[in-house]
């Protein structure tokens, strides 16, 4: 893959931070204003939240779309599946909510309420007019589509990608931090909970994010894995009563997870020239 096409990669995130920052704070002002008690104010924070959301995807596609190398790799990662390990499809399906159950079992040693395994009743969060189940089916195709295509690729262009995973993961951070201000959305929420929990969902995107990575690269960078490993990762921390130590245990989880895998995969991580087209796409 030619990563050095990838070449703007301050426009794309600046341009990025901002076409979205500007929508989610107005959209964080407006939630907490008399207007969110009424239709049009939900109408009006619906429409920003998604325009921020949209701006990933749509600066990627503009920087891509010009280039015919560029489309013909984001065609095929969208549409081909030869040769992908069916072992990668079993990992992005049940790999989110072992770790999720994994957790919540370990937090029973520790007086936790075995309540946890019950399916929720509810999201813990709401997010205006838009249905929350609908939100996570959405927003891991937007976001997918645009950091993963452009802005993946233009972080790897100069370092490996260990290096690349902890730099996007503190980018990707920083793009949410807007929506810690959105009245009853799932960051504010993690907010008021507590600094521990807050920081605990912060760090845990290092780790997401390495796997991600790794998953990514090793299944041909192929977006429908992507798609629905992001869903799937949102689903598992929303559809069971998990208890918040839980999910501080979840990214202890994912750590120790993480390291087994770089360990491992020392080569593939850490070394920048490495060319992951001549590896084989099975789980080792």
């Amino acid at each position: 893959m030619k990563f050095e096409k990838y070449r703007r990669p301050f426009f794309y995130f600046g341009t990025v931070f901002v076409l979205t920052w500007i929508p989610w704070f107005i959209w964080a002002r407006v939630s907490h204003s008399p207007a969110w008690d009424n239709q049009n104010g939900l109408i009006l924070g619906s429409i920003l939240g998604f325009l921020g959301l949209l701006a990933p995807m749509v600066v990627a596609l503009a920087l891509i779309f010009p280039d015919k190398e560029m489309r013909a790799e984001l065609k095929n990662a969208c549409f081909s599946f030869k040769g992908i390990h069916w072992g990668w499809y079993a990992y992005t399906l049940f790999f989110p909510f072992a770790v999720i159950l994994l957790a919540q079992a370990i937090s029973l040693l520790l007086g936790r309420s075995p309540e946890q395994f019950k399916l929720a009743e509810d999201f813990s969060f709401s997010a205006g007019l838009v249905p929350v189940w609908v939100l996570f089916l959405i927003v891991p195709i937007i976001e997918e589509m645009g950091w993963r295509t452009y802005g993946a690729h233009s972080i790897r262009r100069s370092f490996n990608l260990f290096t690349a995973s902890l730099i996007f993961g503190i980018i990707w951070a920083l793009w949410h931090f807007p929506l810690s201000f959105v009245n009853n959305y799932y960051h504010s929420n993690v907010a008021e909970t507590g600094l521990v929990y807050s920081i605990n969902y912060n760090v845990s995107l290092i780790p997401y994010l390495i796997l991600d990575g790794w998953c990514y690269y090793k299944s041909k960078r192929n977006m429908l894995i992507q798609f629905i490993t992001h869903m799937t990762f949102n689903f598992s921390m929303e559809i069971f009563n998990t208890h918040p130590d839980s999910k501080v245990i979840h990214t202890v989880l994912m750590i120790l997870f993480c390291v087994v895998v770089l360990v491992r995969e020392r080569k593939f991580f850490f070394d920048k020239n490495f060319n992951e087209e001549n590896e084989l796409c099975a789980i080792k």
